[in-house]
């Protein structure tokens, strides 16, 4: 079986990485699912989708210059209406900002102040 670009194949997950998941197929090669192509989601732990040993239905997506096998499960899922975006941070408290914006004035005075050592400074004693 040639696996060329576009077409959809089953194989096994033979090393689940950090980065992905190595799949092998019954003619002997074996590709890539990166970790970005498991899921619509955004992927936080690839061992909550995949382990070694399973079987998966995988699209070829294409090969690299090294004729490696790039693959996705992803395209082969239904996209869901509206893909999940991670939360926003809220704005801090005006007290929060109106402290770092008087940090931040006297950081700048102090470093504009022509370099100049702080008059702190004390001698030791030998």
């Amino acid at each position: 079986m040639q696996l060329d670009s576009g077409a959809v194949a089953e194989g096994r997950v033979t090393r689940v990485t950090d980065f992905g998941a190595f799949i092998q197929f019954d003619n002997g090669e074996t590709g890539l699912v990166h970790i970005s192509q498991i899921a619509h989601s955004f992927v936080r732990n690839i061992h909550d989708h995949v382990h070694e040993g399973d079987s998966v239905e995988v699209k070829v997506l294409g090969r690299d210059e090294r004729g490696r096998l790039d693959l996705s499960i992803k395209e082969l899922l239904e996209e869901p209406e509206e893909i999940p975006r991670p939360r926003a941070i809220g704005r801090q408290s005006p007290q929060f900002e109106a402290k770092l914006r008087s940090f931040m004035r006297d950081a700048k005075e102090r470093t504009t102040a022509g370099g100049k050592k702080p008059a702190t400074a004390t001698k030791r004693k030998k």
